[in-house]
């Protein structure tokens, strides 16, 4: 059997963020609540951003550095979001087109929840496997945005928002698989997978989100363990402690993480509580500290992990890193694969902790007014022309980093963009 899994990977975190702290505060949380979130910083959507300039700024250096022959072998390109733009027209459509892609390409979108990227990646890996097109790649792209929006500056925040504000973030993971797995190698055929209906959180409508928290939560540990239960009878001799030097885990807040870790050490290993946390931040917690600067990006959060732990966890030899995906409404998957050091040295070429500390930080205020704003670009707009300067300074610096793609205008559904 042939080798896969991820050729290249990049991360683009967005232009933006606010401080969770001053966020919290503003919005007068419980500060013991707030705390268990572990969250530090949050990407904050600009109405000139959207699904597709996240995704084709996050692909766009993995593109640049391929050869002409190595680009058109590029053929298939799968979107991953639930922040789509139209019922019908596909954002990987625009995606194709500003990575000016070859036309001898399959491309769609699809949805699942946060399980979203997962399933685009392994449908990837499997297209791969399948050797129907020998030599070719996958390109492989999970972008979200959370835009919350007010009318007026003064109008007070529904309490349904609560601590979903200061947890959801925007950005997009984007994924060059490949039969040369040099970040990420593939345990093929080592998955397991656990779903069930459940209400716990959802878009209803194209603009908000609903559900149950406390459902949620309950659904997301449940099937963590499910999952890796699955993936334990389909692979022999697994032991959660010492099968995998690192754990990655779909992130809605790190305190989700940190619970449902805790669960399978105690049912599992009956483990005391000073042994869950030194594990836990050996583990777990360099997957986390991406997370924490950008919020949960639905379908690519747990790529997000996954980055962050190849590039804040020590690889002096190959390591095994177990990833646990999760999607409400709901599916879940644990799975696993290796890293080598010189994927980890791969992966630092990309300069995504750079690209984080590029962004603007949103003072409170500016915060508010790009929340007022952000109404121009609702769900279903026809016609609007955006200004990049509404917030003067807001735009990054071109000399320290390379061009990105933003939102120019609307006009008749249409969406036109702009490299800057």
């Amino acid at each position: 059997m042939i080798s896969v899994g991820i050729e290249s990977m990049n991360i683009f975190g967005g232009t933006a963020y606010i401080n969770i702290d001053e966020l919290s505060e503003f919005r007068q949380l419980d500060t013991t609540r707030s705390e268990n979130l572990l969250m530090k910083e949050k990407t904050v959507s600009l109405p000139f951003e959207d699904p597709i300039t996240f995704g084709v700024n996050a692909a766009k250096p993995i593109i640049d550095k391929l050869t002409e022959t190595e680009k058109n072998q590029i053929g298939l390109v799968i979107a991953c979001t639930e922040s789509g733009i139209d019922f019908g027209k596909s954002i990987t459509s625009y995606i194709h087109h500003y990575l000016a892609l070859s036309k001898n390409c399959r491309f769609f979108e699809i949805k699942q929840a946060c399980y979203s990227g997962t399933a685009g990646f392994q449908m990837a890996v499997n297209f791969i496997l399948s050797q129907t097109a020998p030599g070719a790649k996958a390109l492989v792209i999970a972008t979200d945005i959370s835009r919350f929006m007010v009318v007026e500056e003064s109008e007070a925040i529904n309490m349904a928002w609560s601590f979903a504000e200061p947890s959801s973030g925007a950005g997009a993971v984007a994924l060059l698989v490949s039969d040369k797995p040099e970040i990420f190698e593939v345990d093929v055929g080592a998955n397991g997978y656990y779903g069930h209906e459940v209400m716990d959180t959802c878009r209803p409508v194209p603009d908000s989100e609903a559900g149950d928290s406390d459902l949620s939560l309950m659904s997301y540990l449940d099937c963590c363990e499910q999952a890796f239960l699955a993936y334990k009878n389909k692979v022999r001799d697994i032991d959660y402690r010492t099968t995998f030097n690192y754990l990655a885990f779909h992130t809605p807040f790190g305190g989700m993480v940190r619970g449902a870790h805790r669960t399978i050490m105690r049912k599992m290993f009956k483990a005391s509580a000073d042994e869950i946390e030194t594990d836990f931040l050996a583990r777990v917690m360099p997957g986390l500290l991406y997370c924490q600067r950008v919020g949960n990006i639905m379908g690519g959060t747990i790529f997000l992990s996954l980055a962050s732990t190849i590039e804040n966890a020590d690889f002096f030899s190959p390591m095994r890193i177990g990833l646990f995906s999760y999607g409400s409404g709901c599916c879940s998957e644990f799975y696993s694969g290796t890293v080598s050091p010189e994927g980890k040295e791969k992966l630092s070429g990309m300069q995504i902790k750079q690209g984080l500390d590029l962004r603007h930080r949103l003072s409170i205020s500016e915060y508010e007014k790009v929340l007022q704003y952000s109404h121009c670009v609702k769900f279903g707009t026809r016609n609007v022309s955006l200004d990049r300067e509404f917030i003067p300074g807001i735009m990054p610096d071109t000399n320290l980093s390379s061009p990105k793609l933003y939102l120019k205008e609307i006009s008749e559904f249409h969406r036109r963009y702009v490299w800057e």
